[in-house]
C-alpha cells in the first residue's frame, strides 16, 4: 500500500466521540498506564483538562476534527535531533506553521536537525510514534530533550495535546503548562520566533 493509500485509509477509519469531557475517565479498562499515571500527575498538580477520546489520530485531517471539539488552533509536536544524535529536542509549534530546520537551527544555535528515530522518542520520552506531547517531558528525568516553544503558541490561552498516547486528546491552558507542569517536571523551554510562509 502507498503512502497516500494508506494515509486515506487512516484518515476513513478515524472515528472521535463528540463529546467533550471534564477531566480523567472514570472507567479505566483498556486504557495504558502510560496514560493513567499522565491523568494521575495532572491531577496531583491540580491542572483541570478537558478530554476528548478516538481512534489512533495520525493525519492532520485527524487533528483538525479534534481541534474544532476543542476550540483551538493545532499545536505540532516535533521531536528532532542534531546529525550527530547527541542533541535532542522536542519542538512546539502552531499547526499552519511549516517546519523548516533553518530557521530553528539558526535560532537556537544548533547544527541542522532532522527527525530522531522512535528507539529515541521511547529511550527519553516513553512514547511512540504519533504520541508525541509535551507530557512526556515527565519520563525524561535524565533532562536530554530541550523544549523548544513557538511564541505564538504561548500567546494562545489553550494547547493541545495528547496524555501520551494517540487515542485521547487534552486542552489544558498554556499558562498551567508553562507553570505548573513544567516546573514540577523541571524543565525549561526557549521560545522561538519561525515563520509563516
Amino acid at each position: 500500500m502507498s503512502t497516500e493509500e494508506n494515509k486515506n485509509t487512516e484518515e476513513e477509519i478515524f472515528e472521535v466521540d463528540p463529546t467533550v469531557y471534564e477531566g480523567r475517565p472514570e472507567d479505566t479498562e483498556g486504557r495504558s498506564d502510560v496514560e493513567i499515571k499522565t491523568y494521575d500527575l495532572l491531577d496531583e498538580l491540580g491542572i483541570k483538562y478537558e478530554r476528548v477520546d478516538h481512534s489512533p489520530a495520525y493525519t492532520i485531517a485527524a487533528c483538525e476534527a479534534i481541534d474544532k471539539l476543542f476550540k483551538t488552533s493545532m499545536c505540532k509536536n516535533l521531536f528532532l535531533c542534531n546529525s550527530q544524535k547527541t542533541s535532542f529536542y522536542l519542538l512546539m509549534m502552531p499547526g499552519d506553521k511549516k517546519f523548516k530546520t533553518k530557521d530553528l537551527s539558526k535560532q537556537i544555535n544548533t547544527a541542522r536537525l532532522s527527525f530522531a528515530n522512535e528507539d529515541f522518542m521511547k529511550e527519553f520520552l516513553g512514547l511512540t510514534p504519533g504520541a508525541v506531547t509535551v507530557l512526556g517531558l515527565r519520563n525524561d528525568r535524565e533532562k536530554r530533550v530541550r523544549l523548544i516553544i513557538d511564541k505564538d503558541l504561548l500567546e494562545d490561552e489553550f494547547i493541545g495535546c495528547h496524555p501520551c498516547v494517540n487515542t485521547s486528546s487534552l486542552k489544558i491552558k498554556t499558562r498551567d503548562i508553562t507553570d505548573k507542569f513544567l516546573k514540577a517536571v523541571g524543565h525549561d523551554y526557549t521560545v522561538v520566533d519561525l515563520p509563516r510562509d
